[in-house]
């Protein structure tokens, strides 16, 4: 179980993670806005980079092998950016449309694409279409460059806060710190990709730099603003059930969906898997951008976090339990 939880991402990364907020939390002054540490500047690098290495290493031919089951393609790109967000949007509506930057968080999770990693490595576990799983787990990350802005306008514009948002110039960020620098990466994947499987690991490590730099600034400006004070300890506690809860609902009507289609076993395992996760990658990357305002981008990606993480543990129970099945029924 520890191997696995370690394979799809639950280690000493995740581990990491909790201490850069405990030290937010310490001295919260170093990764706000007036440190004189330019992190704004290091982060929109950082994220292009990230960007461009993954076009780097992305290989065209897997994708290619995987394009004939374009209808399994658009059922787990339906689920990922229609079918989730609209759970969400529809317990919001359930409970009145309450207002408040958690709910904000909760709404922009549903709203963000499919994880890579660890949806790939879950699928192999659970014996599932793995091809199919790295293309939409790739297509994914693009299609969310312009689905997630989409609904982020949606939900702003009925949750209640007062957050603004700007569709355009956010489109402009993102295709500029994102799409600009994965497409030149991916004219660059013959000339760097044996370089790029080289330091791999360096690479690995980067990224998660980059996101761990995401998480401090923001909640540094979080604590810095006090954006905490008054929020009950226990909602944290009640948060996390409520993301627990969210993932089980998600994977239910995923194993419904799935039913209903008549897919083949690996096929089911690649729908539920991929159509239930959700990046913290891309939610930190697109965060900085979708929510200039650093203290605010703190507490959106509370959910995220939590999420983030009980789908890894739950997910990979769940990926066991399949591996260990003659058949999916």
């Amino acid at each position: 179980m520890l191997n696995r939880l370690q394979k799809v991402g639950l280690n000493g990364f995740f581990l990491t993670l909790l201490i850069m907020i405990l030290i937010a939390y310490l001295v919260p002054g170093f990764g706000a806005d007036h440190s004189p540490v330019p992190w704004a500047k290091m982060v929109a690098i950082g994220n292009a980079l990230i960007f461009f290495f993954y076009g780097v290493k992305l290989d065209p031919q897997q994708l290619k092998s995987a394009i004939g089951k374009w209808k399994l393609h658009l059922v787990i790109q339906l689920t990922t950016f229609l079918v989730f967000p609209l759970i969400v949007w529809f317990v919001f509506l359930l409970m009145g449309k309450p207002a408040g930057v958690i709910w904000l968080g909760v709404m922009y999770l549903a709203a963000l694409p499919s994880t890579v990693s660890s949806s790939v490595v879950m699928v192999n576990i659970a014996r599932g279409n793995v091809p199919a799983a790295i293309f939409n787990a790739s297509i994914s990350s693009l299609v969310g460059i312009t689905i997630t802005p989409l609904w982020m306008e949606v939900f702003m514009d009925h949750d209640g806060s007062s957050q603004a948002f700007e569709f355009i110039p956010t489109i402009s960020k993102l295709g500029i710190q994102i799409l600009i620098p994965f497409f030149l990466g991916l004219l660059m994947h013959g000339q760097l990709k044996i370089w790029a499987k080289q330091y791999g690991d360096q690479l690995k490590l980067f990224d998660q730099g980059v996101i761990l730099t995401i998480v401090f600034t923001s909640f540094s400006n979080a604590f810095f603003d006090n954006m905490f004070d008054g929020m009950p300890a226990t909602m944290l506690g009640f948060l996390a059930i409520g993301m627990a809860v969210l993932f089980l609902l998600v994977i239910s009507v995923m194993n419904g969906i799935a039913r209903q289609m008549k897919l083949p076993f690996e096929d089911r395992v690649t729908l539920m898997f991929c159509g239930s996760k959700k990046s913290l990658v891309h939610g930190a990357i697109m965060g900085s951008v979708l929510f200039p305002d650093p203290a605010v981008l703190g507490i959106v990606l509370l959910p995220l976090m939590l999420y983030h993480s009980l789908q890894l543990l739950m997910g990979s129970a769940l990926a066991g339990y399949f591996s260990r099945q003659e058949e999916y029924i």
